[in-house]
């Protein structure tokens, strides 16, 4: 039988040789991303791809998270007869945490499944092994273009997703309950920071847009190049994804919110 530490040890040294690995990669990819800049057309492209085409599941579940969010605020805050500060908390709370957050998470699903599978795919059709035969860098031409536009796209899509998550909570609050729209609005606009609150949501988003793009792509392009393979690089990306983004948000939470 193979001794506990030896196992351990041989283990360790698998996912330190993995780490290693990625961060070549991600030295690789950004080293590339000057070049993509200059093909400017593949990453207009790409954003459309990866960020136009998840609209529709970004804004429809901003509107449910407002909508949500206004009715458990309110449920909490008319106890203690603080319903005036509704528009104020939702703000905070979309702008700060969940908008970037979910935006990131849902991206991961969607966008980095998308991203993972095609690179994948292309992969076992050896078309990356074609490219670098005809002497053309695969992550000059292919990743780095996909790498730059979900960095793009993902503070775009969060900063949708919290407007209309806020325009959500509007209709609930305002229309359907019966706040006052001027309280509503007015302490919104007096105690949001544009640049400690709506700024550091941006960063945030921008940090997620790195971690699910560079995992999505990191998976796409090392994953076996078979069918189950693919399909096992698409889980992995959404759970990598996902657990980077959370570890990540409470690193960038302490940091932007420590000092009051």
């Amino acid at each position: 039988m193979t001794n506990p530490l030896t196992a351990l040890g041989a283990r360790s040294l698998i996912i330190l040789r993995s780490f290693g690995h990625a961060a070549y990669f991600f030295a690789d990819l950004i080293r590339a991303v000057p070049e993509a800049l200059r093909r400017f057309g593949l990453v207009v492209a790409q954003v459309h791809a990866i960020g136009n085409l998840s609209l529709v599941i970004i804004l429809a579940s901003g509107m449910a998270v407002g909508f949500v969010l206004a009715l458990q605020m309110y449920y909490a805050l008319v106890t203690y007869g603080a319903t005036e500060s509704l528009g104020l908390i939702v703000n905070l709370a979309l702008v700060r945490e969940l908008g970037p957050v979910v935006t990131g998470l849902l991206f991961a699903g969607r966008a980095g499944t998308s991203l993972t599978a095609e690179i994948g795919l292309m992969k076992a059709g050896e078309q990356l092994a074609a490219m670098e035969m005809m002497a053309i860098d695969p992550k000059a031409r292919v990743l780095a273009p996909r790498f730059v536009a979900g960095i793009v796209s993902m503070p775009i899509l969060a900063v949708l997703f919290s407007a209309i998550g806020i325009i959500g909570a509007y209709v609930v609050a305002v229309l359907l309950i019966g706040v006052d729209a001027g309280n509503f609005w007015s302490i919104m606009q007096s105690r949001v920071d544009v640049w400690r609150d709506v700024g550091n949501g941006i960063v945030k988003s921008a940090v997620f847009g790195v971690i699910c793009t560079f995992v999505a792509l990191y998976q796409g392009h090392e994953t076996e190049a078979t069918p189950e393979g693919v399909a096992y690089a698409t889980t992995r990306t959404v759970v990598i994804s996902s657990l980077g983004i959370l570890g990540m948000d409470f690193i960038l939470t302490a940091l932007m919110f420590s000092t009051p």
